[in-house]
């Protein structure tokens, strides 16, 4: 548990990583294209156009590009030859530019490059400066959610609910393709501020802070390899246009919920300076159903919920980048998080066919919780002698407090013999501290060619304490050791990575990687029970385990926007915090729950292949894929009373996991004020069983689809709605109830367009809910939640800013400009 030795060795690291010399020759003969979209009317920058490399005389596809957000294309390692530039965007005319003749050697520069206006509508429908929906990456998909309307209001949960490929449950738990074990980026790295909890997090993160959100289902070696079924990678936003911008907001909805939030930021030649702050008031309202039977004796016990979690949050940022000449960005930012959850849950029992128990009782519990966090980064981006050659380093460390108090009282209408619990007072503190060091060297040789490496160390460490008292009697609060403990746990990942691009033909390319990661679990359980010899006060685990994890990416371009793309991946998804503590949480005491500190990471293979084809008005991707699990970590009901009916739930390593699978995606614009953008993920999933734990095998099929659609009836006024199903989904020990969900909104700009009013209604049925049944150790449970019952919210937003600083950089590379990066630094 030396979490001080874990730092010198993260330091040692990356100092050897900093001195190691890297570099290789460039090829030699090939030159560049490049040039710059502009508005033909305004002269401004066109971003987001799609720019095709043609060859002349056949009209062969050589490359393709979508334009940053300052209108720049590049192609980069073009061989001599005559060439043409196709450039399209909705709204303008296409523009073919011929006859581009380029020497060995020598880079051509086409300067303004005119697009016009197809006609007058595209004033009426176009947004300036918003990107579009979806788009794809080498290795991701992107999905701009800044405009969605029927999120505003929310928090990051409701936008990742909107998001293709994504299922959020009613506890806010995020699912990727059918997988919970996924790994939870916010700007490319893991959040400290989130504590152990990064569902609450989200929960209370605005979803008007969030830019974009990048989701990559099988990761290359440069990614950390946690996640069993890949990486979610939430973007901030983060203005850096010149001058003083800033934005404000507000919204207001059903269950007295509120939101507000300022963004500011002023930049001039050398500094970008930025900040913003956001009040979340956050009144979640649900309830649910709990049935639990004993097939031994056939002893029943009904159990409804009421439930209300009210979240009060604020957040902080603030930042600078400082542009330190041509080649180097410095960046220091901070964040702040604090958050207050009251959490209160009305329990109403019926018990039938038990021995020691009848009639009914009502527990009521009420949970008062505070929360302080904060993060500290320092960015460093430095660019090298030979053109995209980088170097990236990152030191972030933050932490994490939280103390609370749960209160559990509980009355029987006909109470059992013997002592029995009326009353229980857990206090609880819980104290997390991250600290990343990280360092990324990338050498392009040419657009399809790159040799990367780089080294990371992360230290987790966490200290959670809870002290318990309970009134079995009616005379008075005593302390009960059996779930009073203090538990500490350091988790340390040390990794190394490389990675190679290249192309076998023209239209074969290939990404090969490796990352090797050495890492440590330790875990040390204090018991506070008086009078404990000291030979048993504390109990030690260890995990200590180095594992390979390559990467193989192959790619086959037809042409025409049209390619395959097959891969494996080697992935790991370690053991959480409330996975390994044994404390034993009776929030519910007829259904028991405890960490076990002896589970073994899930190892995991991924196979995955993957066709996208792009037309003018469409996109469409689709991905076979295939994932086994081994050592797959289930909760699994280990201990039952059958007097009581209480069950203990314990997380246990059980078996083995196959899930094979089909993913569709597409984006279609059915004209220029109406598109939809649509996903459906069918899967079979086989569970092999487990004999140890009474577990027989069972295998299922199970699907989602939801659809997304925007209709723009004037240039001012727009409307937006959801569609999403998710259908019966097999678990390792039952199945999954099915869910259908409609929201929809409408916003309308005002002011100039520098004011939006949106209204948006969320779960317009009134149908979200989550739930099943599970059958283990002679136990049938039918359970079925809610979290958020049907929700109006009303909106408004006002942007406001000046550009008073000329451009004097507009040479600097887009990603000097875009520092806050996507990238898992």
């Amino acid at each position: 548990m030396d979490f001080a030795r874990n730092i010198r060795i993260g330091w040692i690291f990356l100092i050897v990583i900093f001195i190691l010399p890297l570099g290789v020759a460039a090829q030699e003969g090939n030159a560049k294209v490049s040039g710059v979209v502009i508005d033909e009317a305004s002269k401004e920058p066109v971003g987001f156009a799609s720019a095709t490399l043609l060859k002349q005389d056949s009209e062969n596809y050589i490359n393709g590009m979508q334009t940053a957000a300052d209108g720049k294309i590049l192609f980069t390692d073009v061989a001599p030859g005559t060439y043409m530039v196709r450039v399209t965007y909705v709204g303008y005319e296409d523009l073919l530019k011929e006859n581009i003749v380029v020497e060995a050697g020598k880079d051509v520069d086409l300067g303004g490059i005119l697009l016009k206006s197809s006609g007058e509508l595209l004033e009426e429908v176009v947004v300036e400066g918003t990107p579009p929906a979806m788009q794809l990456g080498i290795d991701r998909k992107i999905f701009n959610v800044a405009q969605s309307t029927i999120s505003v209001g929310g928090t990051a949960t409701d936008l990742l609910a909107n998001v293709p490929s994504l299922q959020v449950d009613m506890d806010g738990t995020v699912s990727l393709r059918g997988s919970s074990s996924v790994r939870i980026l916010i700007n490319g790295r893991e959040s400290a501020m989130a504590g152990s909890d990064i569902t609450q997090f989200l929960q209370s993160l605005p979803a008007n802070s969030v830019e974009r959100i990048e989701v990559i289902t099988n990761p290359s070696s440069r990614y950390d390899a946690e996640g069993q079924s890949g990486i979610i990678d939430i973007i901030l936003k983060k203005n850096t246009r010149s001058g003083l911008n800033g934005a404000i907001n507000a919204s207001g909805g059903s269950y007295n919920n509120y939101m507000a939030g300022l963004n500011l930021n002023f930049r001039d030649e050398k500094f970008n300076y930025f900040g913003s702050y956001t009040f979340n008031r956050r009144n979640m309202v649900g309830n649910g159903v709990n049935n639990t039977e004993l097939l031994t004796n056939n002893s029943l016990t009904n159990n409804v919920s009421e439930s209300e979690r009210l979240g009060l949050n604020h957040g902080v940022q603030l930042g600078l980048d400082y542009y330190w000449g041509e080649k180097t960005v410095i960046g220091l930012s901070g964040n702040l998080s604090l958050r207050g959850n009251e959490r209160n849950e009305d329990l109403f029992y019926n018990y039938l066919n038990h021995s020691s128990l009848s009639g009914t009782s009502t527990r009521l519990s009420r949970q008062d919780e505070d929360d302080l966090g904060f993060d500290l980064n320092l960015d460093i981006r430095r660019s090298l002698r030979n053109d995209g050659e980088q170097l990236i380093a990152n030191v972030a460390f933050g932490k994490d407090s939280e103390e609370g108090i749960n209160t559990f009282n509980q009355d029987y209408s006909q109470p059992p013999g013997g002592e029995y619990e009326r009353m229980r007072i857990n206090d609880t503190e819980e104290d997390g501290r991250n600290l990343n060091l990280q360092l990324d060297y990338v050498r392009p040789f040419s657009e399809n060619h790159k040799f990367e490496a780089g080294y990371r160390s992360i230290i987790r460490s966490s200290q959670d304490y809870q002290y318990s008292q309970s009134d079995s009697t009616g005379g008075g609060l005593l302390p009960d050791y059996s779930v009073s403990n203090d538990f500490d746990m350091t988790s340390t990942v040390h990794a190394l990575y490389t990675n190679y691009q290249n192309k076998l033909t023209d239209k074969l390319g290939f990404q090969v990687g490796l990352r090797a990661e050495q890492a440590y679990l330790d875990t040390e359980l204090g018991l506070l029970t008086p009078g404990l010899p000291e030979n048993e006060q504390q109990i030690e685990g260890k995990l200590d385990y180095f594992r390979i994890y390559p990467s193989v990416f192959l790619t086959q371009e037809f042409g025409n926007e049209n390619q395959l793309q097959l891969s494996y991946t080697r992935r790991v998804s370690r053991p959480r915090g409330w996975q390994v503590n044994p404390f034993v949480d009776v929030s519910d005491n007829l259904n028991r729950r405890q960490g076990n500190p002896n589970l073994l990471p899930e190892d995991i293979h991924s196979f995955e292949l993957g066709y996208t084809k792009t037309w003018s008005s469409l996109i469409l991707t689709s991905s076979i894929y295939h994932r086994i699990v081994n050592d797959v970590v289930q909760p699994i009901i280990i201990e039952v009373d059958e007097n009581t009916g209480v069950t203990l739930m314990q997380w246990q390593n059980i078996s083995r996991n196959e899930a094979t699978g089909f993913e569709l995606i597409s984006k279609i614009d059915f004209s220029k004020k109406w598109d939809v953008m649509a996903n459906v993920n069918a899967f079979q999933t086989r569970f092999r069983g487990s004999e140890a734990f009474g577990i027989a095998p069972s295998e299922g099929f199970s699907w989602n689809a939801n659809a997304t659609t925007n209709y723009r009836f004037t240039s001012t006024l727009s409307a937006q709605a959801r569609f999403d199903y998710q259908a019966p989904r097999i678990m390792a020990q039952g199945k999954g109830i099915e869910t259908f969900v409609v929201d929809a909104g409408v916003k309308l700009d005002v002011l100039n367009k520098k004011g939006s009013i949106m209204f948006n209604v969320r779960d317009l049925l009134n149908q979200r809910r989550w739930g099943g049944y599970t059958v283990s150790n002679n136990v049938y449970r039918y359970f079925e939640s809610r979290w958020m019952r049907r929700m109006f919210m009303l909106s408004f937003n006002y942007r406001f800013g000046q550009q008073d600083f000329q451009d004097k950089d507009k040479r600097r590379k887009q990603d000097m400009d875009d520092f806050n990066g996507g990238e898992e630094f």
